[in-house]
């Protein structure tokens, strides 16, 4: 009962601003939000994020722990719904990659499979151009809206896609002629 006094105790001082204190409740829940994550994820770099971002919301939302469950039941459903929501966001991700490609390849006259190689040409970019194209072709956001997003104008944005596919064209074109059979 101890145990359950001393974080109560630490809730109470974090509730009013005492960072030390969400610090040793981190200490004590760590292992097993990042355990959580990590088997939701099945990446390490994504099961840290997700667990920070746990104890980052968990501290922004402390006031709305009422005390009804364990505080190690709150933080944990606050974990879950991040790893569903990164889950729903990967899929997402995936399905606009895949639908990004086919239309790529469709153009390029690419083989089905070269998804990697679609995506490397991406990361060939610079990186507002990369930036424009994600958020209008991944994304399916409107110019404006990326614009916004991008804190430029408009017409930055189309004209950032126009060079994006300009130099994918060429780099998927020179995917096209590797593929060629040699004579």
């Amino acid at each position: 009962m101890a145990e359950f006094d001393e974080e109560r105790e630490w809730i109470r001082q974090s509730e009013r601003g005492d960072h030390e204190a969400f610090e040793s409740l981190i200490r004590r829940h760590q292992r097993m939000i990042h355990s959580l994550t990590f088997r939701m994820t099945g990446s390490l770099a994504d099961a840290e994020d997700l667990a920070q971002e746990t104890f980052i919301k968990a501290f922004q939302q402390l006031a709305g722990y009422r005390g009804e469950s364990k505080f190690s039941s709150w933080l944990y459903r606050i974990a879950m719904n991040l790893c569903l929501n990164w889950k729903a966001r990967q899929e997402r991700r995936q399905r606009l990659h895949s639908d990004w490609a086919q239309h790529q390849e469709g153009e390029a006259g690419l083989d089905s499979g070269r998804t990697q190689q679609i995506q490397n040409a991406l990361l060939k970019l610079n990186p507002k151009q990369r930036a424009a194209m994600v958020l209008t072709t991944y994304d399916g956001l409107n110019h404006a809206e990326a614009a916004r997003i991008l804190g430029c104008s408009e017409t930055t944005v189309s004209w950032r896609v126009f060079a994006a596919r300009a130099k994918l064209k060429k780099l998927l074109a020179g995917l096209k002629q590797e593929e060629r059979p040699r004579e």
